[in-house]
Parts: C-alpha cells; structure tokens; sequence
C-alpha cells in the first residue's frame, strides 16, 4: 500500500495530467477514501466531508467527478448495486473479492487462494488473458437471515 504523500503525489500528476486544478475538496475526497477501510456512496462521502469539515465547501458534483476519475486511474474501485448506485473503497489496497447482503447491505470483504486459482485456470482452458476480476456474492448475512 502506497503511503499517503506518495498517494498525494500520483494524485496531483492524475489531476495535471488531465487539465484540472488540485484543490482541498478533491485532496480531502482522496483523504477520505484513504483512512476509512469501509465502502460508502457518493452520498455518504458528501455528507460525512460535510459533517467533518463545515467551513469548507464542496459539492456533490465534485465528489462524484472526483470519484469517477480515482476510478477510472485504478486509485479507487468501486461496486455496483445497480439503481441503487456504486459504493466505492480505495482501490489499492491487496486484491479482495465481497460478499453483499441485499437486506441490510453489508459489504464482506474476504480473499480465497482455491477461488483464484480456479479463475486462473478458467481463464487458460480458454486461452483468455485475465488482467483483473471482480467478485461479487450477493445473499443474506448472518445477522439478517436470523430476522427472516
């Protein structure tokens, strides 16, 4: 995991690089995405940076378009919950893949040697280059299966 200043460092050529100033609400986006370990929407980070910073203002707009370029560098990932949007985490932390409950929206994070191995073997039965995956098991979590 890249430290933050270099982080900051690659962030600010990602911004030059695409013709867009670094400014304190795209560097506190990026800040925020690096100290916290959960997943949250473009909502959740807009309010939570206004909660945590109210002199300072930002928009949701910046946030999303903030959000869609660390994702299009590979700096963050995110997961679709189809209407219900995208949750994202920072997307330089070791690969791992999630369980998602649909009731209460749990995100899992796990990581299983058997199951990437499996893929890459998949992967060469059918001469597929495999430069990345996404793995996502969708069900209850053990909490809400208790309440059903």
């Amino acid at each position: 995991m890249l430290t933050y200043p270099l982080l900051l460092e690659k962030f600010k050529t990602l911004l030059k690089e695409n013709n867009l100033k670094f400014t304190k609400q795209r560097e506190l986006i990026l800040k925020f995405l690096y100290d916290n370990d959960d997943h949250f929407t473009p909502e959740d980070i807009y309010i939570l940076l206004k909660k945590e910073y109210p002199d300072i203002n930002i928009g949701i707009a910046t946030v999303y378009r903030t959000l869609t370029l660390l994702e299009e560098s590979g700096i963050a990932s995110s997961i679709s919950f189809g209407a219900q949007g995208k949750k994202y985490e920072l997307g330089l932390k070791k690969h791992h893949d999630h369980l998602i409950c649909t009731k209460c929206g749990e995100i899992i994070e796990f990581f299983d040697e058997t199951i990437e191995r499996r893929q890459e073997q998949i992967a060469q039965k059918f001469n597929f280059q495999m430069h990345d995956h996404t793995m996502k098991i969708v069900g209850l979590c053990e909490k809400c299966q208790q309440i059903d």
